[in-house]
């Protein structure tokens, strides 16, 4: 299994970090766990191809999750010709109307499907792309997801859990994906120590966490409750027993050069396991643990 940062920022556009967004390879797949703004110029930017995605997973539907969710289907359609199957995506409600509202008859990407299927001269781009007319629309295949569910691929499953965001408005996830032996969990943007995600990340090889702001400097209680804030984000990996733990979604009030090794210090104050400061394009393989030596 390898992780990719796409993106390891916040709604706010900056240079160095996009928007939410990291790539997995486990089995014979390339998984996505959320799109936002910018990160799928960050997965080309890592050598991969949109047309290599296999499995698409949202945690929740702020826009800093899924703003480049179009992109990925539409280009990955695009250039797939119909030499690929369709996107295999997971998320809450209402994914699946969002998707029909984007793609389908109708849909804001309706005209340029349209032309794209009809034109003569797109006809015979996608034919030159290795495509036999008449060229399928895009037809991504939606599963809406709850708490409990278990999704099951080639050598890998991912185990949904809820964690608390912006409830009741909008449900909000995170996931644990295990596989090659290996396993991950990526906590959506899950605030609190909530018991859902602890029970979750049990034991995981990387747990990567919103790390929001720190803790104290909040400028709302609801601010703690509803958003990773760095001593609660550390009692969820320690509670867990996750090996490694990778910060993500940062405020830039954190992303500052001495306050950033005081949050990390803070939290290895409470975490046993290995810290990794997340950045943008950064690889972090999961090696599975080798059995111990009997002496």
């Amino acid at each position: 299994m390898k992780i990719t940062l796409l993106g390891t920022g916040t709604p706010k556009p900056l240079p160095n970090r996009a928007s939410s967004g990291y790539l997995i390879e486990v089995g014979d797949d390339l998984i996505v766990m959320d799109q936002g703004a910018g990160s799928g110029q960050r997965l080309i930017e890592s050598g991969a191809k949109q047309s290599e995605v296999s499995h698409a997973f949202f945690s929740h539907l702020h826009h800093d999750h899924c703003l480049d969710y179009p992109r990925l289907v539409l280009q990955r359609w695009d250039l797939g010709a119909d030499k690929i199957p369709e996107l295999k995506v997971f998320g809450p409600p209402p994914i699946g109307r969002m998707t029909e509202l984007l793609f389908g008859p109708e849909g804001v990407f309706w005209p340029d499907i349209v032309g794209r299927t009809e034109h003569p001269a797109s006809n015979e781009i996608f034919r030159v792309r290795g495509g036999t007319p008449p060229r399928p629309k895009p037809r991504p295949e939606v599963t809406e997801i709850q708490a409990g569910d278990v999704i099951e691929g080639k050598g890998w499953k991912v185990t949904v859990a809820e964690v608390p965001h912006l409830q009741p408005i909008m449900p909000c996830y995170a996931f644990r994906l295990e596989g090659d032996g290996a396993s991950m969990c990526y906590s959506g943007d899950s605030g609190g120590v909530p018991e859902s995600l602890v029970e979750l990340a049990r034991g995981v090889d990387v747990l990567i966490h919103m790390t929001y702001i720190m803790s104290g400097t909040e400028p709302h209680p609801l601010f703690r409750e509803l958003s990773g804030s760095h001593l609660d984000v550390a009692e969820v990996a320690q509670r867990a027993g996750a090996r490694t733990l990778v910060l993500t979604h940062m405020l830039e009030q954190i992303d500052q050069p001495g306050i950033r090794e005081r949050v990390v210090s803070d939290i290895m104050n409470v975490f046993e396991g290995t810290v990794i400061w997340g950045e943008d394009l950064m690889e972090i393989p999961v090696e599975p643990l080798a059995p111990a030596k009997i002496e």
